[in-house]
């Protein structure tokens, strides 16, 4: 897996890991929050690597798919580069622009 795949998976998990299942959201905290190994992981709950392996890949397909659907990180990045824009040059015009591109 490389570096800004695992990042994205990491990040995801914070906005979305309540919709994941009991084992996935269990599995996928101790690999991308905790940095458990696959190893570490299926000796601690007794099952075999490829079993946490593959509950780890469903869950990132879910949490990339959960995005794709609902953009909560795109929008939070978006919010937070227009603030930078506000925080440079504030004006109320600026305010209102910025409120009306996150009206749904």
């Amino acid at each position: 897996m490389e570096l800004d795949d695992f990042f994205e998976i990491s990040i995801l998990l914070n906005y979305y890991k309540k919709l994941l299942s009991k084992k996935q959201k269990i599995y996928m905290s101790e690999y991308y929050e905790k940095d458990y190994s696959l190893t570490e992981i299926a000796n601690e709950y007794k099952i075999s690597r490829q079993a946490v392996y593959e509950n780890i890949k469903r869950g990132a397909d879910s949490l990339k798919k959960y995005e794709k659907e609902l953009s909560f990180y795109k929008r939070d990045v978006k919010m937070k580069n227009e603030l930078k824009k506000l925080r440079k040059n504030f004006t109320l015009e600026k305010i209102d622009e910025i409120l009306n591109n996150f009206i749904i």
